[in-house]
């Protein structure tokens, strides 16, 4: 009973379908062309998914303004040039936290607030044609933060790092580990 009372107080009630459900029954998105099924990203010698930042803002405003946020990760998307398939924000009590989600045909946008301490984590992934790194001037000037640290991945990049078929997990920890020096 616990389960549901908590999945309920996050909108997720199981005994009915959510917003976001009857949103997404039957949908599909028919965006890539017919000669490429993906969006993967052919670049410098290395073909990967899609690049991945990671942007932390610190003393940021308006992380509480669920309109805001929605309409920002709207605007993210746009100036990225990345095709929209749907938006979902929620907010969280009694703090005014903010949870959104950006589905892209080329990835994603989130973002989770914490206004209370001026802090938001925004996750930006994208492949194909799209301009990842347009969503971080879109994002400052949404939220004014006083700072911002920006980490960049390339996502599903074969040509780099070691899998974990083939290779032991010590030996990608200890690669990870070797990156970051």
């Amino acid at each position: 009973m616990a389960y549901t009372d908590s999945l309920f107080q996050l909108g997720m009630d199981l005994t009915r379908s959510s917003t976001a459900q009857k949103e997404d029954h039957g949908q599909s998105a028919h965006v890539a062309h017919e000669d490429r099924k993906d969006y993967f990203i052919e670049r410098d010698g290395h073909r990967y998914a899609g690049t991945h930042l990671i942007i932390d803002l610190f003393g940021a405003k308006r992380l509480d303004d669920l309109k805001h946020i929605k309409e920002t990760l709207r605007r993210c998307v746009d100036v990225a040039g990345a095709t929209l398939l749907h938006v979902h924000v929620h907010r969280f009590m009694p703090n005014g936290s903010i949870s959104g989600v950006a589905v892209l045909a080329e990835g994603h946008i989130s973002i989770h607030s914490w206004p209370e301490r001026a802090n938001a984590a925004l996750d930006v992934f994208m492949g194909g044609n799209a301009r990842p790194h347009a969503a971080i001037d879109a994002a400052e000037q949404a939220f004014r933060p006083d700072r911002m640290v920006l980490k960049k991945h390339r996502r599903a990049d074969a040509t780099r790092g070691l899998g974990l078929k083939g290779a032991s997990k010590k030996a990608a920890v200890r690669e990870k580990s070797q990156q970051a020096a």
